[in-house]
């Protein structure tokens, strides 16, 4: 118990991460058709590494794309 006040902030920090990732690779596989994307990533909570994966490929698919 004496461990809970460290917990909590700690927690609220992992859900603010995870919402931001999450919020922007949303709307970046929602702008781009990709609805499996959007899917996987609306579904599954992984800390915002599913996000950022999805972010860092879209950004290289685009770059390739100019």
């Amino acid at each position: 118990m004496e461990n809970l006040p460290f917990f909590i902030p700690l927690i609220i920090v992992l859900i603010a991460w995870e919402l931001v990732w999450k919020l922007i690779a949303l709307w970046k596989a929602g702008r781009n058709n990709q609805l499996a994307w959007f899917i996987c990533i609306a579904l599954v909570n992984t800390l915002g590494i599913l996000p950022i994966v999805y972010i860092v490929m879209s950004k290289k698919k685009k770059n390739e794309d100019q």
